[in-house]
């Protein structure tokens, strides 16, 4: 029998470079090698992106919807956001280590992001937009706060072409958890 999924196993799995995808078998745990990160120091912002961040076209919050980012984010046809990926999450989200960043029009949800921060290092999970934009200009006002609070991670997993186009790059298993063991070392608060 399967150890019972609590916050703290699941900080510990984070600060050993593991990481839980849900499936229709259950959860299972990932450390990839090669791993991919966005570089915070090479953050990469396409020019129309940057316009259209200034233009502000969305009001941007931080945890305040985090349970409809994470059933957002689960809405697709294939996922491995399931059930209980999302109750633990919750969970740690309750805890303080996990965190959203949403894109408001008006007062309806139109993207966001959420993923786990542990001392320097953020993990990110995963992302989602209804609204043309919403998910990335997230993601550059999440690299602009990490950057600002002296974070030094930013963990995506695994390789999107979507990701590429903002500088991220593939690093060895043992570079990342280096990098990570700095991280987690700094007393630095996402909030």
């Amino acid at each position: 029998m399967e150890p019972k999924i609590t916050p703290e196993l699941l900080l510990h799995a984070y600060a050993s470079g593991i990481f839980p995808m849900g499936d229709e078998r259950g959860i299972r745990w990932y450390s990839p090698d090669p791993r991919f990160i966005i570089d915070l120091n090479n953050f990469h912002v396409p020019k129309r992106l940057a316009r259209t961040y200034r233009q502000s076209p969305f009001s941007l919050r931080v945890n305040t919807a985090f349970g409809a980012v994470i059933r957002a984010c689960a809405d697709r046809d294939t996922t491995w956001i399931t059930p209980e990926i999302i109750n633990m999450y919750t969970q740690l989200h309750q805890s303080g280590f996990a965190h959203s960043v949403e894109a408001f029009s008006g007062e309806t949800l139109v993207g966001g992001l959420y993923g786990v921060s542990i001392g320097g290092a953020f993990m990110g999970e995963s992302m989602f937009h209804t609204a043309t934009d919403a998910s990335k200009i997230c993601l550059l006002y999440l690299t602009k706060r990490l950057t600002e609070r002296g974070f030094i991670l930013l963990d995506s997993q695994f390789t999107t072409s979507h990701l590429e186009k903002f500088g991220g790059i593939l690093i060895s298993r043992d570079d990342y958890l280096e990098i990570l063991q700095k991280a987690i070392n700094l007393e630095i608060s996402f909030v």
